[in-house]
């Protein structure tokens, strides 16, 4: 069956598909350029025909990466005006105000925030994000989206989207910074995200173990071993609009080491249930104890120092808060256990039941979800969880 042509990301990467008939035997066919950069040309070997990898808007002739900016500078507060004159600024490109209307309302499908942006800009001009560096080990980024946040009753109970702005806001104040600095073997991503291309960022971070000198190897950070029991559970592959979002914040990167902060990005600016990213969450040996008393399925080591981690991507949406990692080549991994900490760290960071939380990972391709509570509570005793 012949697919339709997307509205969706310019990026320029082999395709899996040929846009005319579906062909799968696609080989490259020399170059094409324009006024601005060379466009890799592609012909399927079933239809005959040619075409180029950008899969979004026809005639596009810039670059997809001054696109993508545009989009983030629009939806953060400025006017086409504004964009034009720092898109000359940051990449000596001249572009229309006409074009860049043009591209707004061609992605539109994608960047949801557009229902948002009026009542945002009026509430916040173009100050809506509040950033904070974190050291914690490495350096994060720690940014929270404070018209979303504002918003966010709209979109949870009131209570629990009180309980989740008083913690996102409470890290830019008395935050127990130490607790990520102290001890390399309490933070299991700390080794994953020192690697430079961040594909270790690929393989579960909730590696529990306390013992130096094996968390003194990155292999057994890095190891399927290291993974901690949980009840079967049932991961759901779906199409999210995260998968479009993160092929353009893609766009953003330079390098693979800047996949994660360029998606992270993109979708804080853009999406409208993104709230937050690089979220610090800490779990401590005493709530561990707690969930088992309240009989959760833990088996996790006991240990003096927390558990921390940096949860990619915090959102808000249909009732429940999602917790999101963006993961490259998301489904060759399977990161059920770092997500499971980071929710049971999160909700007791926020005093909030865990059944009130869903977490996935991600790419631009897949989008795999499901719930927490049901990797560490039996299904009989879920509704007190």
């Amino acid at each position: 069956m012949k697919r339709a042509r997307s509205l969706g990301p310019t990026i320029q990467s082999k395709p899996d598909f040929c846009p005319t008939c579906d062909g799968r035997r696609i080989i490259k066919r020399g170059l094409r350029k324009n006024c601005f950069r060379r466009l890799q040309i592609y012909s399927c070997k079933d239809c005959g025909g040619y075409f180029v990898s950008l899969v979004g808007l026809k005639g596009v002739k810039y670059p997809p990466r001054v696109i993508a900016r545009t989009l983030c500078l629009y939806n953060l507060g400025h006017t086409q005006e504004e964009a034009a004159r720092r898109i000359a600024t940051e990449h000596r490109i001249t572009v229309p105000r006409r074009t860049i209307s043009h591209w707004i309302s061609g992605y539109r499908p994608i960047t949801t925030f557009h229902r948002l942006r009026n009542v945002s800009v009026r509430a916040f001009g173009g100050r809506m994000l509040k950033e904070r560096t974190l050291e914690h080990q490495q350096t994060y980024e720690y940014k929270v989206h404070l018209s979303k946040l504002a918003l966010t009753a709209g979109a949870v109970p009131p209570d629990v989207a009180a309980k989740v702005k008083n913690y996102l806001l409470s890290v830019f104040g008395d935050f127990p910074d130490d607790f990520f600095r102290d001890d390399p073997t309490a933070n299991p991503d700390r080794q994953a995200r020192s690697v430079p291309d961040r594909q270790a960022r690929s393989v579960p971070d909730a590696n529990l173990s306390t013992n130096p000198v094996q968390s003194a190897e990155p292999v057994a950070m890095r190891s399927s071993k290291s993974h901690f029991e949980i009840l079967p559970l049932v991961r759901t592959e779906k199409q999210n609009l995260a998968n479009d979002l993160a092929a353009l914040g893609l766009l953003l990167a330079g390098k693979n080491r800047e996949r994660h902060p360029a998606v992270q990005d993109f979708m804080l600016a853009n999406d409208s249930c993104t709230v937050a990213c690089e979220v610090p969450v800490y779990l401590t040996a005493q709530e561990i104890a707690y969930y088992k008393s309240r009989g959760f399925f833990l088996t996790l080591p006991e240990s003096s120092k927390p558990i921390t981690g940096h949860i990619d991507v915090v959102q808000v949406r249909n009732g429940l808060i999602h917790l999101l990692d963006y993961k490259p080549n998301a489904r060759q991994i399977d990161p059920v256990n770092q997500l499971v900490v980071y929710a049971l760290a999160f909700a007791s960071r926020t005093r909030l039941p865990l059944k009130v939380f869903k977490c996935a990972w991600f790419d631009e391709k897949d989008y795999f979800e499901f719930f927490p509570l049901h990797a560490v509570k039996a299904k009989s005793a879920q509704a007190s969880a």
